[in-house]
């Protein structure tokens, strides 16, 4: 029992990575939950009506703790700057994209996306187990009122330096997010590709420098994986990729099976959404032109379903095994048999 099963009241301190965009799935999240772990769900696209209605569908499908995630910095440049006419002409560019794809550009929305504090006032009101954030720290006025709730808080770090930075503002758990991770880099106190610590190295400073118990975050995909990290300290592990190939995921069938087909190369690309993130390569992971998060993303959207969308896969791809949630929850739990039984 770790700090981290303590306070989320787990019977494993495992966490399911949250994956934003569409990714995260009810089931899913309801599957690891039942098990014994801690289901989550990325809501950093939705409004708070939509993450209401998210919430309720997940206390409806389970009893036991899940955790639903945000994005602390929402945007990279502020909605006022991103002028129909600079839209426009980013769109004129992608235009052989969209006819080669045979898609309509996007529309210049009423609105890109929802500010956190709006967000997290829609997440308190849900009431889940815990709040977890990527791309920085909530205000200290948000932290007191997760804390007067009972809700558990976890932060992600992808630097000792921003592991810091959360312990110090009363975060609960620190997330160590290694640069093998997939999806987003969550870096706030640097640049993205300032920020690139490994695994390991990253997870044994922070355990080092913080107050909070540590989750281990990238490059872990089997029991392992999550033995090698509770050797250096962590008291708990986040799983992304090996979750997002399950068939509970909401990752669509072919980037599943692209997952599952042991992925051995994956780039860092901001030509998705206009933030670092980790994928599988193709045509457009090398585009040189990209607008500010969130609106390539918006500019992209046509592109979902075709073979120019994103595929989100971390450096552990070649060991996943599992294509039920269940199944693979139940593998990871031997490295929690395994130590106890070298402990004895």
């Amino acid at each position: 029992m770790t700090r981290v099963s303590r306070l989320l009241n787990l019977e494993y301190p495992i966490v399911q990575g949250p994956f934003g965009g569409g990714l995260s799935s009810v089931a899913l999240a309801a599957a690891v939950a039942d098990a014994g772990g801690l289901g989550s769900f990325g809501l950093h696209h939705l409004g708070p009506d939509e993450i209401r209605a998210t919430a309720e569908r997940l206390h409806a499908a389970t009893p036991r703790p899940f955790a639903l995630n945000l994005w602390v910095a929402t945007h990279d440049l502020p909605e006022v700057e991103m002028t129909r006419a600079r839209f426009d002409a980013a769109a004129r560019r992608l235009r052989p994209l969209y006819d080669e794809a045979g898609v309509e550009p996007p529309s210049y929305p009423e609105r890109f996306g929802w500010s956190f504090e709006r967000q997290a006032e829609a997440v308190l009101a849900a009431r889940p187990a815990a709040f977890s954030v990527v791309f920085g720290v909530p205000d200290e006025r948000i932290l007191a009122a997760f804390r007067d709730a009972g809700i558990v808080t976890l932060g992600t770090a992808t630097t000792p330096d921003e592991a810091v930075a959360l312990d110090e503002a009363g975060i609960d758990i620190v997330v160590a997010s290694g640069a093998e991770a997939g999806g987003h880099r969550g870096a706030f106190l640097a640049p993205a590709e300032a920020s690139l610590f490994g695994t390991l190295p990253l997870v044994r400073i922070a355990v080092s420098e913080v107050q909070a118990p540590v989750v281990a975050a990238g490059g872990i995909a089997d029991a392992s994986g999550i033995a090698a990290a509770l050797a250096l300290g962590a008291e708990g592990v986040q799983i992304g990729t090996a979750f997002l190939a399950t068939d509970e995921s909401g990752a669509r069938a072919a980037h599943r099976a692209a997952l599952r087909a042991g992925a051995r190369r994956t780039t860092l690309t901001r030509a998705f959404s206009g933030r670092l993130a980790r994928g599988l390569p193709n045509r457009l992971t090398e585009l040189a032109a990209h607008e500010p998060y969130p609106y390539q993303g918006r500019l992209l959207a046509p592109l979902t379903g075709t073979d120019l969308a994103a595929m989100w896969c971390g450096q552990a791809a070649p060991l996943l095994e599992h294509r039920s949630a269940a199944a693979l929850f139940a593998a990871l739990t031997d490295a929690f048999t395994t130590t106890e039984s070298s402990l004895s």
